[in-house]
């Protein structure tokens, strides 16, 4: 949903000198050329460097970004996909890694004003060029972390020793000499709490440097091709590069679901291999390959910014469409995203006193003081502000649905991260990009003026929010876990564990769960089951370890290595149909929200309003959500693990509780969006009212003012 604020801050600061460009679409040839020498910089190319050259086709700077925006998108949406393998190979908090998720908006929300300011009169494709490399460099510093740590131990057994079922087994505590959890303190030395430190450290800085590089990447995209690109080709264009860039996310989703399939330490395997599958709990994926990845497409895709002119050539010829399909493929591909920046660009062309026109000749030290006189003045307008405030309640819905939706799939279904993130990445992000495109259509075709546009919004958010109601109750309660959850006609105790495991000296920060199939129970290790010995049975593709001797469970065993399954695993996928459902819903409202607030400012403050909109949302939305919605998962943790007496990742949840929680933050920002959009309605219904009675008045003579009364017949398409 931000990506159009972006963009359309990138067209609209774009005045001065190419801006200039911009007012005169019908001159010849030769006059946009003498237009294009513009002081200060390689404005117009000599005829010898108008040779055939790729980096002065702006088709190609069209391919070239694309693929950029891409690769930044992807890197950008990695982290939220493997979100929940972080936290259980670092031992955080889902607190901790929503505010490293969102810290990328710090330093992105710090930069964007100056976007604003330096508008044209930089290189823009040598500062896209740098950005992309930051942003790599923070790619790779983000998988920094797995090569400074030590290799992941899913048991407590020494570093020496190699990794085994064994070494959660019942042993008598006679024939323990010393203290099980000896081991494990002594693990906690300052070296390890510092490494620890340095890690998250680590990945906070990566973030910083992430939103940093994307800054210059997206808004002088758009502004390059605006200004050289044929007037009639350039909603084309962007359209183009639109549809292609959304497809980033979903791609981070499919490449975090194959990069989990593969183990963390999958470059210094034990020498006797591991025995996980990636259904265990302890599994941990190999996330950091990712980041790799996605950095080395980023690389490559900075590269040519750095042969692309500061100018070049207008382009001289249209197409070879006729402008009836020029239209049709453009509002079919993403007209409907561009069509409020084509009016927004159309605007600005014609003002003539907005602040973003005379940017180009303030300081900076006056741009930011300018800066706070429009933002007070555009915040005064009550659509404007109320459709900021609807923007900001479904913008922290998706941050908080993006973030974290791939570890409720996890807990709630019993499902792997893998498949989890295949879910989101195919069916939840392609129903958003077609809701998007399919309220661009809407408004273009039904000609939709400010009051139907705030009916079809006001729709859009009631059908997304009866949409959620149904999910309240799609989901899977906790199953037993000894010594955790109560049992039936247990009576509460102190002890943490069941008594019968006293004599097996079990440390209590071990985990290797497994269960008992008969009972339905889980205990946290096969010492806490009293299981004394292991078999393993080779089935046709896996080996399958069972654990017996278990003085915990009746019988005596066996019990299955690993979580017990779930029993409603079943409904991931009608709780997924309906998530996408409402996730296309909710994308409805994005281009006729746009549209009033194009339609509901002054012209000459339109370029501030879109970037003081991206601002908010950035700052109201993408920045604490993802806090938020971390924050309310925590508080619905049963046990926590420990790592050197502090409290690491939550190892269970209450099922119940999770899903209340987590779908009650969804519901509320619904609700917030559908009141602000109603409170929209009822205003433009005040204003058309009260447009309506002052023709009326001005048509009449004086003494027939009296019978003036009710709207008039003014058609719904007038301007706020």
């Amino acid at each position: 949903m931000l990506m159009k604020t972006v963009d359309l801050q990138g067209q609209v600061n774009t005045d001065g000198p190419v801006g200039e460009e911009a007012q005169m679409p019908d001159k010849d040839t030769k006059a946009m050329m003498s237009v294009e020498d513009t002081p200060g910089g390689k404005a117009c190319p000599n005829p010898q460097d108008l040779r055939p050259s790729v980096f002065y086709s702006i088709k190609f700077f069209i391919l070239c970004h694309s693929l950029l925006q891409l690769a930044q998108l992807m890197i950008s949406g990695y982290l939220k996909s493997s979100i929940s393998t972080v936290e259980k190979r670092f031992g955080l908090s889902s607190q901790t890694s929503g505010l490293l998720a969102a810290f990328n908006e710090v330093g992105n929300t710090a930069l964007i004003v100056f976007v604003s300011y330096f508008g044209s009169r930089v290189h823009r494709p040598r500062l896209i060029g740098y950005g992309a490399v930051i942003v790599a460099l923070a790619g790779l510093l983000m998988s920094l972390p797995h090569f400074i740590s030590e290799p992941y131990r899913y048991d407590h057994t020494s570093p020496d020793m190699p990794q085994d079922y064994e070494a959660s087994l019942c042993q008598p505590t006679t024939l323990v000499p010393a203290p099980t959890p000896a081991p494990s303190n002594s693990s906690c030395s300052s070296n390890t709490e510092a490494q620890h430190l340095a890690v998250v450290g680590i990945m906070f800085v990566a973030q910083t440097l992430l939103g940093v590089g994307s800054v210059p990447i997206q808004p002088f995209g758009i502004s390059y091709i605006d200004d050289f690109a044929h007037n009639s080709n350039s909603p084309l264009y962007l359209g183009i590069l639109f549809a292609v860039t959304m497809m980033g996310p979903g791609m981070a989703y499919g490449l975090g679901g194959l990069m989990l399939r593969l183990y963390v330490d999958i470059d210094r395997m034990p020498e006797g291999g591991i025995r996980l599958t990636s259904k265990d709990p302890r599994w941990v994926g190999a996330w950091w390959l990712g980041f790799l990845i996605s950095a080395a497409a980023v690389a490559l895709a900075a590269i040519p910014y750095f042969f692309f002119p500061k100018e070049m050539p207008k382009e001289k010829h249209e197409l070879r469409f006729r402008r009836r399909v020029l239209a049709a493929s453009a509002s079919t591909v993403s007209k409907g995203e561009d069509s409020p920046s084509e009016k927004s660009l159309g605007a600005s062309q014609e003002k003539h006193d907005g602040l973003a026109q005379i940017a180009p000749d303030l300081t900076v030290i006056q741009f930011i003081k300018v800066f706070p006189r429009v933002l007070l003045r555009t915040l005064r307008h009550p659509i404007f502000l109320l459709v900021v405030l609807s923007q900001v309640c479904t913008s922290s819905m998706v941050a908080g649905m993006a973030t974290f939706l791939p570890k409720f799939l996890e807990r709630q279904f019993s499902v792997t991260a893998s498949y989890a993130n295949l879910l989101i990445g195919s069916l939840t992000i392609p129903s958003a990009i077609m809701g998007i495109v399919l309220g661009g259509v809407l408004v273009k075709r039904l000609h939709l003026g400010p009051m139907r546009c705030g009916i079809l919004c006001l729709l859009g958010a009631l059908s997304c929010l009866l949409l959620t109601l149904p999910l309240f109750f799609m989901g899977c309660p906790t199953h037993q876990i000894a010594g955790i959850t109560p049992q039936p006609g247990d009576l509460p105790g102190p002890e943490l564990f069941p008594a019968c495991s006293e004599p097996c000296s079990c440390p209590l920060d071990d985990f290797n769960p497994v269960c008992d199939p008969r009972a339905h129970v889980e205990y946290l290790t096969p010492c806490q089951a009293g299981c004394t010995s292991q078999v393993a049975q080779e089935a046709l593709d896996k080996s399958q370890v069972f654990y017996t001797n278990c003085s915990c469970v009746a019988g005596g065993g066996p019990v299955s290595a690993g979580s017990c399954d779930s029993a409603c695993s079943h409904l991931v996928l009608p709780f997924m149909f309906l998530v996408s459902l409402g996730a296309a819903l909710a994308s409805l409202t994005h281009t006729p929200s746009f549209m009033l607030i194009l339609r509901g400012v002054k012209k000459e403050d339109k370029t501030l309003a879109v970037g003081i909109q991206f601002m908010l949302l950035r700052v109201l939305a993408w920045m604490p959500s993802p806090v938020i919605h971390g924050s309310a998962i925590d508080t619905t943790c049963v046990h926590w693990a420990q790592s050197c007496g502090r409290r690491a990742v939550c190892r269970y949840y209450d099922h119940n509780l999770l899903r209340n929680r987590f779908v009650g933050l969804q519901f509320f920002f619904k609700t917030g969006s559908l009141a602000c959009f109603a409170l929209i309605l009822a205003i433009l219904r005040q204003q058309v009212k009260e447009e309506g009675t002052q023709v009326t008045v001005s048509t009449s003579g004086p003494q027939q003012q009296l019978l003036a009364s009710g709207p008039g017949k003014k058609p719904e398409e007038s301007s706020v």
